[in-house]
């Protein structure tokens, strides 16, 4: 599946410069690309892809699954991951990137369990529809990741906070991480959720054009943040202008909170997804580190 340039056009600012970092994977041939496909689980739209993942977490000593949990509009499908003993244990949640909940999603699931964590990744596209019968970046975003509301997105991470409770997990330890779409809803959040206790937000978006569905994004909510919110951001990231990342500092400085923002001068973005060509192992692992250490910090 070759990816073109013009096709990147049509993409939406903040996710263009995901859409051109996946570019380079096109040069796998078709056999070595199926044989990808096969090897990794992973779904045609999250493709072009390195043939295998970086990274792949066991689940021996875990507990893993998924399950469906009651929402508006129907039942919202989730993936989890925890200790296999344990009890009263603190709870991640894991947004996704505009791609669902694919292997590399359930991956940072099982290394946030093997901390010691309930971690809870939801599809929450499910109403709109599978990312995975997309043909492109671009029809995701405009069939799918457009129609989402951030009220929406907002009552199904509530409902798996509450689900938490029925699974060994304290919701009263509650933090929330995710990956480019997901950091964006990172930070929304921490501003929602009175009761949750930390956030890292991996190169989410940090503005954009304002609409019934994004009524806000994170610059207009710095003064509103529950918790403290480490954030995670590329220096030579595409679609998300450096501009953007050093107001977003400087918002968070002026209101006086805990939260921050960390910079690698040199890293694209998508910078932790080990399945794709932007992965850069000293930034991803350096930022696992300061994201463990500060999910421990606030949860204990």
């Amino acid at each position: 599946m070759q990816a073109t340039p013009s096709r990147a056009q049509h993409a939406t600012e903040d996710e263009r410069g995901q859409f051109d970092s996946l570019l380079p994977a096109a040069r796998l041939d078709r056999r070595g690309f199926l044989a990808g496909i096969a090897a990794t689980g992973f779904a045609l739209a999250v493709q072009p892809v390195h043939a295998s993942t970086v990274i792949s977490t066991s689940g021996t000593g875990l507990a893993t699954g998924t399950a469906a949990i009651a929402v508006e509009g129907g039942e919202l499908p989730l993936y989890y991951a925890r200790p296999a003993a344990g009890d009263r244990l603190p709870v991640v949640l894991v947004v996704q990137e505009i791609f669902g909940v694919h292997e590399h999603i359930r991956d940072v699931c099982r290394r946030l369990a093997h901390a010691g964590y309930l971690a809870i990744a939801p599809e929450l596209f499910f109403r709109q529809g599978d990312p995975t019968t997309q043909p492109d970046i671009p029809a995701i975003l405009q069939n799918i990741v457009a129609k989402v509301p951030d009220a929406q997105v907002m009552g199904d991470l509530d409902a798996c906070a509450a689900w938490s409770a029925s699974q060994g997990g304290d919701p009263a330890r509650l933090a929330i991480t995710g990956f480019c779409w997901g950091g964006r809803i990172t930070w929304l959040y921490a501003a929602h959720k009175p009761s949750v206790k930390a956030g890292v937000a991996w190169y989410g978006r940090l503005s954009g054009a304002v609409s019934e569905f994004t009524p806000q994004h994170p610059l207009d909510i710095v003064g509103r943040l529950h918790a403290p919110v480490l954030g995670l951001y590329g220096g030579q990231d595409q679609g998300i202008p450096l501009a953007d990342v050093e107001k977003m500092q400087a918002a968070l400085s002026a209101a006086g909170g805990r939260s921050t923002i960390h910079v690698y001068p040199d890293a694209p973005h998508a910078f932790h997804a080990d399945y794709r060509p932007s992965y850069r192992k000293a930034e991803a692992e350096d930022g696992w580190k300061r994201a463990l250490a500060h999910l421990g910090a606030a949860l204990g």
